[in-house]
């Protein structure tokens, strides 16, 4: 079973929505801390937000109030919902999974450090158009 793969892609207009999806493997979804990176050419890969078990997130400040991480535990799923996109959201964005399983209500979840996550998907490009 592939560990992450995401899904839900595309182009749209600025202003626009779209939500990506990741199916996780039992193994990869168990580590309690789940995460939505992005990287646009030329450019580092960034932290876009994150989840632990408990549901509690992180943002990114250029994402803050525009997108929404969330998670499915019954399906093993996590998305990502965009909204009010615009043209420097573009990127190839990728579904993460920790490295490790952190302490309950421990802080390590909180934060986009791409360091502490291990498990990778392929990545599902966005693109907006301005």
């Amino acid at each position: 079973q592939v560990p992450l793969v995401e899904s839900g892609g595309g182009s749209v207009q600025s202003g626009g929505s779209l939500r990506l999806s990741c199916a996780a493997s039992v193994i990869t979804y168990r580590r309690n801390c789940m995460a939505w990176f992005r990287q646009a050419p030329g450019k580092e890969r960034e932290g876009v937000a994150t989840i632990d078990s408990a549901g509690r997130t992180s943002y990114s400040d250029s994402v803050k109030g525009r997108f929404t991480i969330s998670q499915e535990n019954a399906k093993n799923m996590l998305y990502l919902q965009l909204n009010m996109l615009k043209s420097e959201d573009t990127a190839m964005y990728y579904c993460a999974a920790a490295a490790v399983v952190p302490l309950p209500n421990s802080g390590y979840c909180l934060t986009q450090a791409t360091s502490r996550f291990a498990w990778w998907g392929q990545g599902t490009q966005v693109t907006v158009s301005s």
